[in-house]
């Protein structure tokens, strides 16, 4: 197994109980939380997450943002907003992998050495979960490629289906 390999790993569970540098979260444009996993995060963060993103001033699809992650074990919180599926004609996949690029660029920024990514997009933004975790494996390993900040990148998958597809994907780049 190669070294960006070893700095890989696919779990299944609730991203807000990790004990990690930085956990990503799906959030929309506002970045004042919302369904799936960006309330979730929001709650388990505490209000001081909604006082602080509403300084940020939102947040562009394919673009990221950081915070603190107040009551999370996660020292920090990385905001990215993933594109809505619209059929894969309108550059979804691009903005996706922007998601992950400029995710872990900032966490590189901030010294971050784990840091743990939902399945972005894959939920209410209707992006088809194969497709998404295929260029998530792809676009973090890329990163690793050069990148030697980043001890531990973990795809942290809320459902057994999510799962499968990212172990997939990273036992084929291992």
């Amino acid at each position: 197994m190669s070294s960006r390999g070893l700095r890989m790993e696919v779990v299944e569970g609730d991203i807000t109980v990790l004990d990690i540098d930085a956990i990503v979260n799906a959030a929309n444009e506002t970045l004042l939380g919302g369904g799936g996993v960006d309330g979730a995060i929001h709650r388990a963060a505490g209000p001081e997450l909604a006082i602080y993103c509403r300084t940020l001033g939102g947040c562009p699809t394919g673009e990221a943002r950081i915070t603190p992650g107040f009551r999370l074990p996660a020292r920090h919180v990385i905001h990215t907003v993933g594109p809505v599926w619209g059929g894969g004609q309108s550059g979804e996949d691009d903005l996706l992998a922007s998601c992950y690029r400029n995710s872990l660029a900032l966490a590189v920024e901030n010294e971050v050495r784990t840091i743990a990514f939902p399945a972005i997009s894959t939920g209410v933004y209707g992006f088809p979960a194969e497709r998404a975790a295929t260029i998530a494996v792809e676009t973090v390993t890329e990163f690793l490629n050069t990148d030697t900040v980043i001890a531990r990148v973990l795809f942290c998958c809320f459902g057994t289906e999510s799962a499968r597809y990212h172990r997939t994907n990273v036992n084929r780049v291992s």
